[in-house]
């Protein structure tokens, strides 16, 4: 079986709409066979490239055409290809709590790997390197996304109520995982005296 075709095969065990690189494939040949296979998919309409080295199965839709994967779940395959970690930024996670109406113009996220734009369809997305652990704990998961809010509203604007909508938004099992996280001693303490009550009765 020629390298193209291996390439065709496992494509076709990829749900649709489930991003994935290149790097699925390079047990089947060398990189730039794999690439050649991939170009020629794409130019036969077979998958769609929505990031640099990222593809879809395109997921039709009878109402919007192609449907795009969350940029979370494009993020997450980019991450592992590149063995670093990647967690949403405090503005767009203190919106998803319902803790700030702002939205970023662009979506930013922390990054392990290096400061940089990567375009996903038509969104341009930007990458922020931190070298901060405590930034990147539970990437990807809500108790990761509640800390990431926490920090970007910072010691005084944390409060009762801003407690009770992370809360709120987590399970019980999230919250005891962001309660155990590595935090500073502000932060540890807001959620100690406001998280005493449980929302979930």
């Amino acid at each position: 079986m020629s390298v193209a075709e291996g390439v065709k095969k496992r494509i076709q065990r990829i749900p649709r709409g489930e991003p994935f690189t290149n790097a699925h494939f390079l047990k089947l040949g060398s990189r730039a066979a794999v690439d050649k296979a991939l170009s020629r998919l794409v130019k036969e309409g077979v998958i769609q490239r929505i990031a640099r080295g990222v593809f879809v199965r395109p997921k039709k839709s009878r109402f919007v055409g192609s449907v795009m994967p969350e940029v979370s779940r494009v993020l997450e395959v980019i991450a592992r290809d590149h063995g670093e970690t990647i967690q949403i930024h405090g503005a767009e996670a203190a919106r998803r709590f319902k803790l700030s109406t702002q939205s970023p113009t662009m979506p930013v996220y922390y990054t392990s790997g290096p400061t940089r734009e990567i375009r996903i369809g038509n969104l341009r997305v930007k990458l922020l390197h931190t070298t901060s652990r405590r930034k990147l704990q539970h990437a990807g998961k809500k108790p990761g996304m509640a800390l990431s809010a926490l920090w970007y509203l910072g010691k005084e604007n944390v409060n009762a109520e801003v407690v009770r909508r992370i809360r709120e938004g987590l399970s019980e099992e999230e919250f005891e995982k962001l309660r155990a996280s590595s935090m500073p001693a502000w932060m540890a303490s807001a959620i100690d005296q406001y998280g005493q009550e449980s929302p979930h009765g």
